[in-house]
């Protein structure tokens, strides 16, 4: 003979296991797609852009100093920052590449 209980049991089973982790894979999904994607292709083009940085190119470095290129190495670069005025920094510290004559936008 069943009980109530039983009969309440066998009809209370709820979906497979796999189904609760549904929501957190879509989760990992959106972001990967929103936001590591993005970020992942905007490094790779600031690296592209390093490494085909050459003498006479007109660079806006991360402290914000506009300079002009002297003489690229493999991990740094000689900057001319005013007319005599070198300095030698790190090719990672380059921001942008800006056309020569052209002056990069404020953010004010």
């Amino acid at each position: 003979m069943l009980s109530i209980f039983d009969l309440a049991a066998s009809s209370a089973e709820g979906p497979p296991a796999y189904v609760q982790f549904l929501p957190l894979v879509a989760m990992g999904v959106v972001f990967f797609l929103l936001i590591l994607r993005p970020q992942l292709k905007k490094q790779k083009e600031h690296q592209q852009k390093i490494a085909a940085l050459k003498k006479g190119d007109q660079v806006v470095t991360a402290g914000g100093l506009i300079a002009k290129v002297l003489r690229v190495d493999d991990a740094t670069v000689e900057l001319e920052i005013a007319s005599g005025v070198k300095v030698r920094a790190v090719k990672a510290t380059i921001g942008d590449i800006v056309s020569p004559g052209t002056t990069p936008v404020a953010n004010d």
